[in-house]
């Protein structure tokens, strides 16, 4: 399918980077959805894997140090929680969103259908500690600040499945003093644009000299199928709650094959990115059509400025 316009978001010529078929021994039906950082140098994704013989998904690791050759660690980085009382509630382990706080990577993922949200942490990625469950059904994308701002630290939630007749799935934002006991809710988003009309959906916020700049999914609705897009928000760096900026035209939509067909037609969705000031580029490690992992990268200060230009919202 042609194109129809180019966007700030480049998709690399060798997509898909990683493909059910370079997992190892072959065994996956499904490598989607990621977490992204940088650690000791390297590109670091802890992909959602679906096994063909393993009905509940878990998180393996994925290193490169090129970002596009991956070798992915056969064992499982994270499967179901092992807390009692919680065990029952988690069997659909996907969609990490990961936050570097000084030395410390925070993990927050979702659980299954009920979609509580758990934080997790690591430094090495070799092993993960759970720390506790820091949101209530339905909340399947909370997002750390990678540091405090005003002596308290913040996260984007996404509290609503999106389906009517609950309320529509909007970006909302929190304050806690240590991590786990979350107040201060406030609504910071809602669903404003015909590629983001249904629901929408917050990633770990990036740091820039402009402010915070927020990566968000938005989905669409039509007679036959749902769509997922990419987008971006700015947010102001003092005050998190406050909209300096926004893209009206999505980053990325779904227009390629492997975008298209896939276990979930027409998504392309990113559980975060990777900056780097130093070479003004935003890598985008998304997932196509919830099947593999795609790579997408632009100009990150065209991004920003991109946000700057369609105006202050709130």
């Amino acid at each position: 399918m042609p194109r129809y316009y180019d966007t700030l978001l480049k998709r690399h010529p060798d997509n898909p980077v990683i493909s059910p078929g370079d997992f190892p021994h072959g065994r996956a039906d499904a490598v989607f959805n990621c977490g992204q950082t940088m650690h000791d140098g390297q590109a670091v994704l802890l992909l959602s894997v679906l096994l063909a013989d393993n009905p509940s998904p878990a998180v393996y690791v994925a290193r490169s140090s090129d970002g596009l050759h991956f070798d992915i660690r056969p064992e499982p980085f994270m499967t179901r929680v092992q807390d009692p009382q919680l065990a029952g509630y988690d069997g659909w382990v996907i969609d990490t969103r990961v936050t570097r706080i000084d030395d410390t990577y925070y993990i927050v993922r979702p659980t299954g259908s009920t979609a509580h949200a758990l934080l997790y942490r690591t430094r090495d990625f070799e092993t993960c500690e759970f720390v506790d469950c820091i949101a209530l059904t339905h909340n399947r994308v909370p997002c750390l600040f990678p540091g405090k701002i005003g002596g308290y630290y913040w996260k984007l939630d996404r509290p609503s499945s999106g389906k009517p007749p609950e309320n529509p799935g909007s970006i909302w934002i929190s304050r806690s003093p240590d991590l786990v006991h979350w107040g201060h809710f406030r609504p910071l988003l809602d669903p404003f644009i015909h590629w983001a009309s249904f629901k929408i959906g917050p990633t770990p916020p990036i740091r820039t000299e402009r402010g915070w700049l927020e990566i968000i999914h938005g989905v669409s609705r039509n007679c036959s199928t749902a769509r997922y897009s990419l987008g971006a928000v700015l947010l102001d760096l003092d005050d998190p709650g406050r909209i300096v900026g926004r893209m009206n035209e999505y980053l990325l939509t779904p227009e390629t094959d492997y975008e298209h067909c896939g276990r979930t037609p027409d998504v392309v969705f990113t559980c975060g990115a990777i900056a780097d000031e130093q070479e003004d580029r935003l890598r985008v490690y998304y997932g196509g059509a919830d099947t593999c992992i795609c790579l997408a990268e632009g100009s990150l200060s065209e991004i920003v400025e991109a946000c700057v230009s369609g105006g202050e919202q709130s």
